[in-house]
């Protein structure tokens, strides 16, 4: 194991085990991060940027090193991406490993919390990405996944699919987008402010028309006809 310390000079062989054992070390602290890291990003592209990247830049900022034992160690790196996509190509567990199954965060218009947990993003993050696919509505979706590149795919359910209001010239309503008033049982006072809502109103309906206690909102959105919709853990109303 000399190969793991400081030394004057190291062999071609020592070089090549330098990058096999900084090759597999980057590919678990990458994949232990999580997929949010290397959004749009592949796990293998991601470490293979990374590794590179440092390998050419050491040799050209320190006089001390030659460039001999830098291209040695990006051959083998190659080597190892070549062959770490190989791998992904003919086994399921590599495959598994690198490129994991998506993580559905919305099932039939609800939130799957522990997933949002799994995938380590916030609600906020999740609302944020359906308002740039245009989505209002997340009751509206049949399927949120969370892809392994780190986006996420939005599908809507049949019902709000089809045919426009225009196709039957039917004026349409103004667009309202949902205002995000609770958010794991805390309340937002300044978006209930500017609704012209205050606190004891928006407890009065958590309680009367949902009947479960401010604490068991996961999220709650309010449109603009005074409507509040809540999200339990498992399920919405």
């Amino acid at each position: 194991m000399e190969f793991f310390h400081a030394q004057e000079t190291l062999t071609a062989t020592q070089w090549i085990l330098r990058a096999v054992v900084s090759y597999f070390f980057l590919l678990i602290v990458v994949k232990v991060m999580g997929q949010r890291s290397i959004s749009q990003l592949s796990l293998l592209d991601f470490a293979i940027a990374i590794a590179i990247g440092n390998i050419i830049a050491h040799p050209l900022s320190d006089e001390g090193l030659g460039l001999k034992g830098s291209m040695i160690t990006m051959v083998a790196l190659v080597v190892l991406y070549s062959a770490s996509v190989f791998a992904v190509l003919k086994s399921g567990r590599v495959r598994d490993f690198v490129l994991p199954r998506p993580i559905p965060l919305v099932e039939k218009g609800q939130l799957v919390y522990p997933n949002l947990k799994k995938a380590r993003i916030t609600i906020d993050y999740l609302l944020s990405e359906a308002r740039k696919a245009k989505i209002e509505d997340i009751q509206k979706l049949s399927l949120a996944l969370w892809e392994p590149d780190g986006t996420i795919s939005f599908f809507e359910s049949p019902q709000y699919q089809g045919p426009t209001r225009s196709d039957f010239d039917i004026v349409p309503e103004p667009f309202d987008l949902p205002v995000v008033v609770v958010r794991e049982g805390e309340i937002d006072r300044k978006a209930l402010g500017e609704k012209g809502k205050d606190e004891a109103w928006l407890m009065s309906v958590i309680k009367e028309e949902h009947f479960i206690t401010l604490e068991d909102v996961l999220l709650a959105t309010m449109e603009r006809s005074g409507r509040v919709k809540v999200f339990v853990r498992g399920r919405g109303s």
